[in-house]
């Protein structure tokens, strides 16, 4: 890897983008790549981008004129495009020691290609995370009303096929979070560079990495155990109703069997 750094700049602005659910990167390696795993290159003098499968550009020094020709030229690759792009940005400044500066500057000691790698995990995995806290917020959005229709009336308001979709949604963010995004495994980087730990886990704490995926987690756990539970309920409530069904076919098949015997008999 290259631990090339900028020279002449004390302060960078770092922006991370949420373009879509994923980036398919197969390809897209060139001759000023700085890693493959993530995908990070350079553009021009001073830029840098580094880019991840599960959806998040991360933009480093970049000017808006360039930031733009980076994001058209992806459009083909995003799955999952948005329309609204999510972004998060930090100031990264050149200080004595790798530190969180007060007023929520990043202080590193140098703007080398590692230190950017290690960094622009943190704030790419932090982006995501953000995208998957509104979703299960929505799906929460969803499960009260059933929960307080369940409490009121004694059964929910939607049927089977909705309480599949909810656990749907709630599977599909779970498996982003620990398969795609996978917010709790360290930034490639460190394998080669052990000297930079410490800085990840400023970061790591500054964003609140572990704490927000611990608790997307308990909130999936929680969506995914009510939704089932109010799936068993309309399927016993169904289960009822059949076995309801069959004793009225049973006793009217009953009562057209005495009815032919009596009007038999009488004749």
């Amino acid at each position: 890897m290259d631990d090339s750094t900028i020279i002449g700049a004390d302060r960078l602005t770092a922006r991370a983008l949420l373009l879509g659910d994923r980036i398919d990167l197969a390809g897209l390696e060139r001759s000023d790549t700085i890693s493959l795993m993530p995908l990070a290159f350079q553009v021009g003098p001073a830029g840098r981008v580094v880019l991840y499968r599960y959806g998040v550009a991360v933009l480093l020094g970049l000017s808006p004129l360039e930031e733009d020709d980076i994001i058209s030229k992806l459009k083909g690759r995003i799955v999952g495009a948005r329309l609204l792009k999510e972004d998060e940005t930090a100031q990264l400044v050149l200080d004595t020691d790798d530190r969180i500066a007060p007023g929520g500057s990043i202080g590193v000691k140098d703007f080398s290609n590692p230190r950017f790698l290690v960094f622009s995990d943190a704030l790419a995995k932090s982006v995501a995370l953000g995208r998957d806290e509104r979703e299960v917020s929505g799906v929460f959005d969803e499960i009260e009303p059933l929960a307080v229709s369940l409490a009121r009336h004694g059964r929910p308001m939607r049927g089977r096929r909705e309480m599949l979709k909810l656990i749907g949604r709630a599977l599909r963010v779970q498996h982003r979070v620990s398969g795609r995004v996978a917010v709790e495994e360290k930034p490639d980087v460190l394998w080669d560079r052990p000297d930079l730990e410490r800085l990840y886990a400023r970061l790591e704490d500054e964003y609140e990495l572990k704490e927000r995926a611990q608790t997307l987690q308990r909130k999936l756990d929680v969506i995914v155990e009510t939704a089932r539970a109010l799936a068993d309920l309309i399927d016993a409530d169904r289960s009822s109703r059949m076995e309801a069904a069959i004793v009225v076919l049973i006793v009217l098949e009953l009562a057209v069997s005495l009815f032919q015997i009596v009007f038999m008999s009488g004749h």
